[in-house]
């Protein structure tokens, strides 16, 4: 946002973010940023919506699959964009956007993002059907409508936007992330420990609690947030990741642990992504014992995993491997970890606080970090 010119101040006291773009953006997103995450393509559709040009680099970020961007082109070229690509970037105009039918192949989060912050100001009605039905999705059109957007339908398989002259600022309270949420409920099964989870929010990780559930977590449910209580004896459940409300991808590293470690044969079947299993290799270094046939990971269970050298290949594989390295016997060391700061705040203080033997340590002149972890005993549960 500072690299498109808005004024963004962070408060880290107050954990409050200061947005200020009333005096206009620039129409470029740098490759050099733009290539470290790849939700950055959705400050394609709102960029164009409001300076009717944009040139955005193409995305960059995991490496979990093809994961085109497609679908995001092909919904708001329906709206009156048009596009070339220059290089790296890719560069858009239009002489105005326009409401439209869009129907979405697939139900990407982005891709309905991007159309949605684009269609509310354009101009006339936008129908997208088969969306993204994400809580965050629903948050994202809680904050635009704040902002004096007027959209319906947000959760369901069809949003309705009506477009608008302009929008105006707002304050709003972003809902929790229930993929960090999600982690430490694992953390503390796969660690027979016992966490809270202020503010999580039960609807949102229904899936994981029901996987958790069948394998013999204890679950307490309330409005403060979610109770985890571990076991020493996992049972074997097999999992599937859908697209919401189905299990997440995003959780789907987190629980194969949980499952290696689990007393039995399970097996996780990988429908979001088609290469969403390079964290397997690493826990083979650990000693977990796997298979992988086509989208699905076997995994042979109870695992007495072993402190290694792992490499994160990605965020929730960063996650994932820490928490193998919370139960793994003797030292692990994760590397890697531009992918976990990427996606989780402050995550070794919170595991640190919960009990963890975690430190950073710096491995070399330029900087770069590592994980170093200890073996979290029987005695000394994350609670």
């Amino acid at each position: 946002m500072q690299a498109l010119d808005a004024k963004v101040e962070f408060n880290k006291a107050n954990e409050t973010i200061s947005v200020d773009s009333s005096q206009g953006i620039l129409t470029t997103a740098p490759e050099e940023l733009v290539d470290k995450m790849r939700a950055s393509i959705v400050v394609l559709g709102p960029i164009l919506a409001r300076s009717k040009e944009a040139h955005v680099a193409m995305p960059g970020g995991c490496a979990i699959g093809s994961r085109p961007i497609d679908l995001h082109l092909k919904g708001l070229e329906a709206m009156g964009a048009e596009f070339t690509q220059n290089g790296g970037f890719i560069d858009a105009k239009t002489t105005g956007l326009h409401g439209a039918d869009i129907y979405l192949d697939f139900p990407s989060v982005g891709a309905t993002q991007n159309i949605m912050m684009a269609a509310t100001l354009a101009e006339g009605e936008t129908v997208i059907d088969n969306v993204a039905r994400e809580p965050e999705i629903v948050d994202l059109a809680n904050v635009l409508s704040k902002m004096g957007a007027n959209i319906s339908g947000a959760g369901t398989n069809t949003i309705r936007i009506k477009g608008v002259k302009s929008l105006h600022g707002c304050e709003h309270s972003i809902m929790q992330d229930r993929i960090e949420a999600g982690t430490f409920m694992v953390a503390a099964a796969v660690t027979n420990g016992d966490i809270f989870i202020k503010d999580a929010v039960v609807a949102h990780n229904k899936p994981l609690i029901s996987k958790l559930t069948e394998m013999g977590v204890k679950i307490i449910e309330s409005d403060e947030g979610i109770r985890v209580i571990g076991t020493d004896d996992l049972k074997a459940v097999d999992v599937k990741t859908m697209p919401h409300p189905g299990f997440p991808t995003d959780m789907q590293a987190q629980m194969t642990l949980a499952q290696l470690l689990s007393n039995g044969t399970t097996v996780m079947t990988e429908t979001v992504f088609e290469n969403r299993f390079m964290h397997f290799p690493e826990f083979g270094k650990m000693h977990a014992d796997y298979k992988i046939e086509g989208n699905a990971a076997i995994m042979f269970g109870p695992a007495c995993l072993s402190g290694a050298n792992v490499s994160a290949t990605d965020l929730r594989a960063a996650a994932a491997l820490v928490l193998a390295g919370l139960v793994a016997e003797g030292e692990t060391r994760v590397s890697n970890l531009q992918y976990l700061d990427r996606g989780y705040y402050n995550f070794t203080e919170k595991l640190r606080a919960l009990g963890a033997n975690i430190r950073r340590v710096s491995v070399d002149e330029n900087g770069r970090e590592r994980l170093v972890l200890k073996t979290v005993s029987s005695v000394d549960k994350l609670a």
